[in-house]
């Protein structure tokens, strides 16, 4: 159960890394008493992602949990050994499972359901379905009992479901991942185009910017532009069209890189 209800809890959360060679992101609750640690994604190598929350003066063996969004190799890569080597569960959906190769779940490897909350210490954790070319992809919304953090990192398109689920958010890490203009004048072959500009691919700056005029954002805090392509993306591009969005300054919109990842962000 959640300690909700002894005290305060306070969230925060900083990316690891955001983009096509590896995603990981990391939520961290905290109470008077307790101190809760998830890792969204882990697409890194394990000795990177270990360097990474270094960076961030976290030790490995203080993480619960490792929630995964979808099989893909720059959201899973790393997560199996990470979960392995510090005796961490994975939580992922049953189709992510069997693309894994996962046949049975056990005691490290627990299924998650779309619209079924879970808690983790002090997170209350949903997750919810989004259209992407994978077998049962998931995002997730996480709460601390106060606030609400809203993560979408790979989809096609916005859905009503996902405006549904994403209304009200404090913080938001928002796929921005081309420049439709960029990606269309990009050396990349015909086919690998439609499948990123598809339904089932990834977001344009132009489509976050829509989801932001559609969702309630009154409580919206913070705002990270996440999972930009090195190629066919510029992380002014995300800025201004989100910020256009909001009626904002392009610099209060942050962007989580690939290389850096991003700063802890307090929601």
């Amino acid at each position: 159960m959640s300690v909700w209800s002894q005290g305060v809890v306070d969230m925060r959360f900083a990316s690891l890394g955001s983009g096509s060679e590896g995603n990981a992101l990391l939520v961290e609750a905290k109470s008077r008493t307790t101190t809760t640690r998830v890792l969204i994604d882990c697409g890194f190598s394990m000795r990177e992602a270990q360097k990474r929350l270094m960076r961030l003066n976290i030790d490995p063996l203080t993480l619960d949990a490792i929630l995964v969004t979808h099989e893909h190799a720059d959201h899973i890569s790393g997560a199996y050994a990470l979960s392995c080597r510090f005796n961490l569960p994975l939580l992922m959906s049953w189709g992510t499972a069997q693309a894994t190769g996962i046949a049975r779940p056990d005691s490290n490897c627990r299924l998650l359901r779309a619209g079924e909350t879970v808690e983790i210490g002090d997170l209350e954790i949903l997750p919810y379905t989004v259209p992407h070319d994978a077998r049962e992809p998931l995002q997730f919304v996480l709460s601390d009992g106060r606030h609400r953090l809203g993560i979408l990192t790979d989809a096609g398109e916005i859905t009503p479901h996902t405006i549904q689920t994403l209304h009200g958010c404090a913080a938001l890490v928002l796929e921005c991942n081309h420049d439709r203009d960029l990606l269309a004048r990009s050396a990349y072959p015909p086919l690998l185009k439609a499948r990123i500009g598809g339904s089932h691919g990834h977001l344009a700056n132009d489509a976050a910017a829509s989801l932001l005029r559609a969702l309630d954002c009154s409580q919206l805090k913070h705002l990270v532009a996440a999972h930009l392509s090195a190629t066919n993306n510029r992380p002014e591009l995300a800025q201004a069209a989100l910020a256009a969005a909001l009626n904002a300054h392009p610099t209060e919109i942050c962007v989580a890189t690939q290389k850096e990842g991003s700063a802890w962000l307090m929601v």
